[in-house]
């Protein structure tokens, strides 16, 4: 791993918080279980929503929830990593 960077893509970090929501997370959960901040979250939960890969809280729910479109994204993302070293 010489010369390569620790740091995470967007695509990896996407996919990540993606798979934290699958079945309704709190805003708390997927900044922990994620590796994120709470400053660099509310961007991400911003463009996922509004790509329609996340479901924003409804109803009183404080709970984000991965969308069919997210799974598909999480699925497509995992077939890519195949290929790449």
């Amino acid at each position: 791993m010489i010369g390569m960077s620790l740091k995470r893509s967007k695509l990896e970090i996407t996919a990540d918080i993606l798979r934290v929501a699958v079945g309704g997370a709190r805003k708390s959960h997927i900044v922990y279980q994620a590796n994120l901040n709470f400053q660099i979250i509310k961007n991400y939960l911003k463009e996922l929503i509004n790509s329609g890969l996340l479901q924003s809280p409804t109803n009183g729910s404080k709970l984000y929830t991965t969308t069919e479109k997210g799974l598909q994204y999480i699925n497509y993302y995992e077939g890519m990593k195949q290929f790449t070293l």
